[in-house]
């Protein structure tokens, strides 16, 4: 069997990217000012950020049933026997769902993964999966071992302005003042598909080291013993500027020198969601120690 593995942009591999790897991405739309765009096709995360401090409404969509069908039609098409979509988590987005039920069309051949991940995470997943259907595994067995392993990760991440969220409605007016006076950041985290609030920190500086620590300990106690070989570390952000980008992943290097680190933009249809200049932080346990 021939097998594709898909993904989409909040994966935070682009579609650029995604060829070079050998992967299928589809781009995830944005809205800037009531018009679409297509992340990595028509829209940069420059271009995001100019709008998003410019003030101009933006906001983030789900791909049409349409857009996904066509691309799952365009792979089988092109000689793959089967496609392993992996989208962003089903917590986060009824995108997957949609999916799933778009898939039950395609006779077995497309295999939807629930993987309850974004961004680093997710990226994680993905690659590993491309590795699998080198092996030769079957989209099946690759679908179940994600599903199976999904929980094998967690993300935190801190909102550098709380202004957009208020804008979704996932935080009141009030709260976004309240935090704006006193300096607050908030730390959210994933760990299952679902964004919670993990703690408040005063400052940055106090919320990197919050979100540090907290990696630590999911290291120490939810994957006590797994070998340090087998642990993926990714930083990512909506940085503006590439020493900031830098840093983030210095300071993660620095804390984590044992295990696998990198960094990710995060996607701008996340960067819709969280405003410019925020980090996160997430952590995978991998099937197989990592390979450069």
């Amino acid at each position: 069997m021939k097998t594709a593995i898909m993904t989409d942009t909040n994966s935070g591999i682009s579609v650029d990217e995604g060829r070079a790897y050998g992967l299928f991405v589809l781009p995830m739309p944005v809205i800037i000012d009531g018009k679409d765009y297509l992340e990595g096709v028509n829209v940069t995360h420059e271009m995001l950020y100019q709008a998003i401090e410019a003030g101009i409404d933006v906001s983030s969509s789900q791909p049409s049933p349409g857009s996904l069908t066509e691309m799952w039609d365009d792979i089988l098409a092109g000689g793959f026997d089967e496609i392993v979509y992996i989208p962003m988590s089903s917590g986060l987005s009824s995108s997957c769902s949609v999916a799933q039920a778009l898939a039950a069309e395609y006779d077995g051949r497309v295999f939807v993964a629930d993987t309850h991940r974004i961004s680093v995470t997710l990226r994680d997943s993905v690659l590993e999966a491309r590795d699998m259907a080198a092996e030769g595994m079957t989209g099946r067995k690759i679908c179940d071992w994600l599903t199976e392993h999904a929980y094998d990760s967690s993300i935190y991440i801190t909102v550098n302005s709380l202004e957009l969220l208020r804008k979704s409605g996932r935080v009141t007016t009030a709260a976004a003042a309240i935090a704006t006076v006193m300096h607050l950041k908030p730390v959210l985290t994933i760990q299952g598909g679902k964004l919670d609030t993990f703690s408040k920190a005063r400052g940055i500086r106090h919320s990197e080291r919050k979100m540090l620590d907290a990696i630590a300990d999911d290291i120490r106690t939810r994957f006590g013993g797994v070998p340090a070989e087998r642990i993926s570390v990714g930083a990512a952000g909506t940085f503006k500027s590439p020493d900031d980008e830098a840093e983030w992943l210095e300071a993660v290097r620095t804390a984590f020198p044992d295990y696998h680190t990198f960094y990710n933009r995060l996607a701008c249809s996340i960067a819709c969601h969280v405003s410019v200049d925020s980090i996160g932080i997430g952590v995978s346990v991998l099937r197989k120690p990592f390979e450069e």
